[in-house]
């Protein structure tokens, strides 16, 4: 038992009151929250003009901070969106895979969210856009830390509902816009309709800029999580960045991205607080994944993403699926133009902005996160994470250790092949970026290095149970 407890321990970091060097005053924090955008689509990392638009607002973003090359995620996008709000590993929240049903899912009260962190050390909180963590009483963002919130409770290709003719008569209620403060239930605004698809991210951006100007005059520091729609299926910019790239509507939708990131960066300038405000760009996943093949969407709304140099989509256990792109700029704090291949995931944000805003992380659960606090600033050139558990749903899909990657399940695509091994594959991530060459032999030493940490996380779902997906509130952890 007492060894158990040890292992569990091994993920709940240390609060600390003096690290690092900060600026008197709590910086305000944007994260920028992209869905099933690839780590190559920026021109930071390579992407932009090859495919179809340069991003110039996201390459002086990802300039004028710190640049990470191995942010990782979750692979689908309940469980990164669960994963990043509470600093634990999806399967812990009962939120390892993408709700399909009506019923209750999402996170129970007795967790504790990112915002409900920065709203008890005295954030004004608001969230405009996709949540994918409930959609039935109590399970709101409203309930779960925000002031407000505008955007819709699920995923995107809900949107296509209403068009199609086999719809009618369904019995399933048309998806809304919702908006709604803390304290009351969320009202609806409109359907979300293939209409209102192209022109949400535009209201999101708008509503985020009136918070945060409105906010700039008040006496406490602000949080904004910004989860946009784009780029998740169907692929459709905003009419006014119809044919604006002359290379389609995924270049189009790159140029619409980027000027927005612009507009709030450029917000930011004009209230005289860019330079005590963390910004945050990053995505849920990998890159989307649809092609006219596969579903009934024309080639205009079904498009290919990229992952750069790296394997696959969402919905598998390669690189593709985990990395992202991610780029974080705080002028006070982090030199201008660090670029890092340490290892960083999504977890690792909650202990993080809570040593640098001051908040409090529960002492009562696994904290699966490690504060990056000192890493982002320079104090430190390692991360302190050396590697996580790979989960495709609630299934352990491998291990992630350095640059080394153990595979005991591998799926080919997002609707693809399901393999499982009698012997792990092993693959070497800085040679072998597409993961095809298994070099379990002569690298047995590989496994023996990588599985202690699968060992102490094991051990921790043990004295620590899991929360069933679906689990009723109030909930409380067994004994």
């Amino acid at each position: 038992m007492k060894s158990l407890l040890a292992a569990a321990l091994l993920f709940v970091p240390l609060l600390t009151t003096g690290q690092p060097a900060l600026a008197q005053e709590k910086p305000n924090i944007l994260l920028i929250f992209m869905d099933n955008f690839g780590w190559g689509e920026p021109g930071f990392n390579g992407g932009g003009i090859i495919r179809g638009a340069a991003t110039p607002e996201l390459d002086q973003l990802a300039a004028e901070g710190l640049r990470l090359t191995n942010f990782n995620v979750e692979v689908q996008c309940t469980p990164s969106r669960s994963a990043i709000m509470t600093g634990r590993y999806a399967i812990r929240s009962g939120n390892g895979v993408v709700p399909l049903g009506e019923g209750t899912y999402g996170l129970v009260q007795w967790e504790v969210t990112m915002a409900e962190m920065l709203a008890d050390a005295g954030y004004a909180t608001g969230m405009y856009g996709k949540w994918h963590l409930g959609r039935t009483e109590g399970r709101f963002p409203t309930d779960q830390g925000f002031d407000e919130w505008y955007g819709v409770p699920n995923s995107t290709d809900e949107a296509v509902y209403t068009s199609l003719a086999e719809f009618e008569g369904s019995g399933v209620e048309p998806t809304y816009v919702l908006k709604g403060v803390k304290g009351s239930a969320p009202e609806k605004v409109k359907p979300y309709t293939l209409e209102y698809r192209p022109l949400i991210d535009r209201d999101l951006t708008d509503r985020a800029i009136d918070f945060m100007t409105k906010q700039a005059g008040e006496d406490k520091p602000f949080f904004v999580y910004l989860p946009y729609t784009a780029t998740h299926f169907p692929t459709m910019p905003h009419p006014e960045f119809v044919g604006k790239s002359g290379n389609g509507p995924w270049g189009d939708l790159l140029m619409q991205i980027d000027s927005y990131v612009g507009e709030l960066t450029a917000t930011l300038d004009d209230l005289g607080v860019a330079d005590n405000t963390i910004v945050i760009f990053t995505a849920d996943n990998g890159p989307e994944a649809l092609s006219p093949g596969e579903t009934s969407l024309t080639v205009e709304t079904a498009i290919h993403g990229t992952a750069g140099p790296w394997r696959s989509t969402l919905f598998t256990g390669y690189e593709g699926a985990l990395r992202v792109p991610f780029a974080v700029r705080w002028p006070d704090q982090i030199e201008r133009g660090r670029v890092s291949d340490e290892i960083v995931h999504a977890m690792d944000l909650l202990p993080t902005l809570a040593s640098v805003a001051g908040g409090k992380i529960p002492t009562d659960r696994v904290i699966d996160g490690v504060d990056m606090s000192s890493f982002f600033v320079g104090d430190q050139d390692e991360s302190g994470r050396e590697g996580f558990i790979v989960y495709m749903g609630n299934d352990v899909f491998g291990v992630k250790w350095r640059n080394w990657k153990l595979h005991f399940n591998e799926q080919t695509g997002w609707n693809g092949t399901l393999r499982k091994y009698t012997m792990p594959r092993v693959y070497n991530l800085m040679n072998d970026p597409q993961e095809l060459d298994n070099v379990l032999f002569p690298h047995t030493w590989v496994p023996k290095a990588a599985l202690p940490q699968l060992e102490k996380h094991v051990a921790s779902l043990k004295e620590f149970p899991p929360i069933p997906t679906g689990a009723p509130d109030p909930y409380e952890p067994p004994e």
